[in-house]
C-alpha cells in the first residue's frame, strides 16, 4: 500500500484538541507520526501530499443517506453514492433501509456490506429497519439485524405513529447500545402538505407542512425515551421548538441524540420560489427564525451533528409540480461548500463544524467499527483536505451521484474538499482547476 506523507497543512482533529501546522504520515492505512515541519518523518519512502493553506482533518462521517440499492439503482448505486461521498469528504456513511425492498432482514444488511466492499470507495454501514416492510406494524429482528451488522435502526421516509411499537424499540436498545432513529412527523397534521406551512405556503397556495407536526412526534418520542430508558437519535431537526425540546430533554438526562442537515441550515422556505422542487424536501425547508435556532443549538451543543440526508432522485422525480415531484436534496457533494458559509459569515467556528462532521458522530458510532474520526497514531488512515477558501461553481455535469437534484445548481461556494483518503487509499483528488473567469462567468453568486 502507498505510503503518503501530507506536507504542510493545518491539522485539526477536536476530538485531540489539535490543531497546528504540520505534517501527518501514513503507512500501511494507518496514521503512523505526526510531526512539525523541522521534524523529518521515520519512514523513508513516501510520496508526498502538499497541504500548504489547506485544512487536513479526520474523515467526514454521515450519519444518514441514501444510497437507494437494491431496486431503485436508476436513483443511485452503492458505487455511485460512495464516490459522491468520497467528493464531499466523507469516509463513513450510513445509508438508510427505505429500499425496495426495505433492509428489514439479515440477508439484505449482508447484501449492502458485500456490495460496498466490491463496489463502495469509502465505509458503508447499513441502518436497518425498526418495523418490518416499514409498516409500522410489527418490530423487525433487531438482534439479527445487529448481528449482521446494522448500526441503528429506522423506518425513515416513514414515521412509526405506533406509541406501543417505538416503546418496544426502545426498549431493547437500552440493553443493546445501538440508536432507534426516528423520522418525526405526525402525518395526520402534514397530509398532503408539500412545503413549509406558512407565508409561503400561502401565497403559493399549496398544502403546508406545519412545525407542529414534527414537535408533537419529538415530544412523544422523548417521553418514550425517558420511560424506557432507551437511545433515542432524532433525524433531521428542522423547527426552533423542536430544539427547544431537545434541550430541556438533555437537561433532565434523557439519552436522546440529534441532527441537523446543511440545507435546514443555509436554506429557508424562500428557496422553493426561486428553485421549485429542487427544494422540496421532507421535513420542509423552514424560516429564518428556524435556521437561528438550529445553529445556536449546534453551537451549544443541543444538536450533536451533521447529516446530510443525501436523497437522489432522478429528473423524472423532480420534473413535475411540487405538488407531485419527490421530496430530497442530493447532498453529499455540496455539504462542505454549503456549510462554510456559515464559517465565512462568523455564524461557526471551523473547529465546530469540522466537530460535527468528525469527533461527534464518530462518538455516536462508537468503537464497533474501530478508532474513527481521529488523526490519533494508529488510527484508520480516513483523512479529508479542504481549502476553505476556494470558490467553485456547482456544476451538476461533474457530480458523481446519480442524483442532479439540488437547490445550489449555479452557485458559488467557498470551501472545497481537495482530496479524501480513505484506508490509506486516495479515493478521490480534485482536479478540476475551475478558473475565476469561469467563476465570474456565472451568474449567481452564494452570498
Amino acid at each position: 500500500m502507498k505510503s503518503w506523507l501530507i506536507q504542510g497543512g493545518r491539522l485539526i482533529d477536536p476530538g485531540q484538541k489539535l490543531d497546528e501546522v504540520g505534517n501527518l504520515l501514513i503507512t500501511e492505512g494507518k496514521i503512523s507520526w505526526l510531526g512539525s515541519g523541522e521534524e523529518s518523518p521515520p519512514h523513508p519512502n513516501y510520496s508526498t501530499l502538499p497541504a500548504h493553506g489547506l485544512i487536513v482533518c479526520p474523515g467526514f462521517i454521515d450519519l444518514h443517506c441514501h444510497l437507494r440499492e437494491s431496486y431503485l439503482e436508476e436513483k443511485e448505486t452503492i458505487a455511485t453514492g460512495t464516490q459522491a461521498a468520497a467528493r464531499g469528504g466523507f469516509t463513513t456513511i450510513c445509508c438508510m433501509p427505505n429500499t425496495n425492498p426495505p433492509l428489514d432482514n439479515a440477508p439484505a444488511i449482508d447484501y449492502v456490506r458485500t456490495k460496498a466492499k466490491t463496489e463502495g470507495v469509502v465505509r458503508v454501514l447499513p441502518i436497518g429497519c425498526i418495523s418490518t416492510d416499514r409498516q409500522g406494524k410489527k418490530l423487525t429482528q433487531l438482534g439479527e439485524l445487529a448481528s449482521a451488522g446494522a448500526f441503528g435502526f429506522s423506518d425513515d421516509g416513514l414515521p412509526v405513529l405506533d406509541a406501543e411499537l417505538m416503546s418496544q424499540a426502545l426498549e431493547w436498545s437500552r440493553t443493546s447500545g445501538l440508536p432507534i432513529i426516528n423520522h418525526c412527523e405526525d402525518t395526520t397534521l402534514t397530509a398532503g402538505g408539500v412545503i413549509n406551512e406558512g407565508r409561503i405556503s400561502l401565497a403559493l397556495g399549496l398544502p403546508g407542512m406545519p412545525a407542529m407536526a414534527e414537535e408533537t412526534m419529538i415530544e412523544r418520542d422523548l417521553k418514550l425515551a425517558e420511560r424506557t430508558g432507551g437511545w433515542l437519535h432524532l433525524a433531521h431537526i428542522s423547527t426552533a421548538g423542536g430544539v427547544e425540546l431537545i434541550r430541556q430533554a438533555k437537561m433532565k438526562n434523557i439519552r436522546v441524540t440529534a441532527e441537523v442537515t446543511p440545507h435546514h441550515l443555509t436554506l429557508t422556505e424562500e428557496r422553493v420560489i426561486e428553485c421549485g422542487t429542487q427544494a422540496k424536501v421532507n421535513p420542509p425547508l423552514r424560516t429564518q427564525q428556524d435556521i437561528s435556532a438550529l445553529i445556536r443549538g449546534l453551537n451549544e451543543g443541543v444538536i450533536d451533528i451533521i447529516a446530510t440526508d443525501h436523497a437522489p432522485h432522478t429528473k423524472t422525480d423532480k420534473r413535475s409540480d411540487l405538488t407531485r415531484a419527490a421530496f430530497g436534496i442530493s447532498g453529499l457533494e455540496t455539504t462542505l461548500g454549503s456549510l462554510m458559509g456559515l464559517v465565512h459569515r462568523g455564524q461557526l467556528t471551523l473547529t465546530t463544524l469540522i466537530t460535527k462532521l468528525t469527533s461527534e458522530p464518530a462518538r455516536i458510532l462508537g468503537h464497533r467499527y474501530g478508532q474513527l474520526g481521529t488523526l490519533a497514531i494508529d488510527s484508520p488512515a480516513d483523512i479529508t483536505i479542504f481549502d476553505p477558501k476556494k470558490d467553485w461553481l456547482v456544476d451538476l455535469k461533474t457530480f458523481a451521484s446519480k442524483g442532479k437534484n439540488t437547490p445550489w445548481a449555479g452557485f458559488v461556494l467557498k470551501g472545497k474538499v481537495m482530496a479524501t483518503i480513505y484506508g490509506g487509499k486516495m479515493v478521490y483528488r480534485d482536479e478540476s482547476g475551475t478558473t475565476k473567469t469561469k467563476i465570474q462567468e456565472t451568474i449567481t453568486k452564494f452570498k
